[in-house]
């Protein structure tokens, strides 16, 4: 039903479902990010710049790897050190 509908009006009114909106895709990476504000910031410039490259222009681990000269497996084993600090920190910062 039209949100100012009036009994003798045609239905050209906006619905609630035209002014609410739809989700947004990029809600949860901000939600995310916010999560991980009281945290520690990492240690070094390196390990900055994977998380940036990873999580925040969505690159692939071999991309990054190329970009910063070293194998996708290096960037694997960086990302789960970095990942594993800032869950150990989650887990302790409440």
């Amino acid at each position: 039903m039209p949100i100012d509908a009036d009994q003798d009006s045609p239905s050209s009114s906006p619905n609630c479902a035209d002014i609410t909106g739809g989700l947004d895709p990029g809600m949860e990476l901000v939600e995310n990010l916010h999560a991980l504000a009281p945290l520690p910031t990492t240690p070094d410039d390196r390990d900055r710049t994977i998380i940036s490259l990873r999580f925040g222009q969505e690159m692939a681990q071999a991309e990054i790897g190329r970009h910063l000269g070293v194998s996708r497996m290096h960037i694997f084993r960086i990302l789960n050190r970095i990942l594993a600090k800032l869950r150990a920190g989650t887990l302790t910062e409440k």
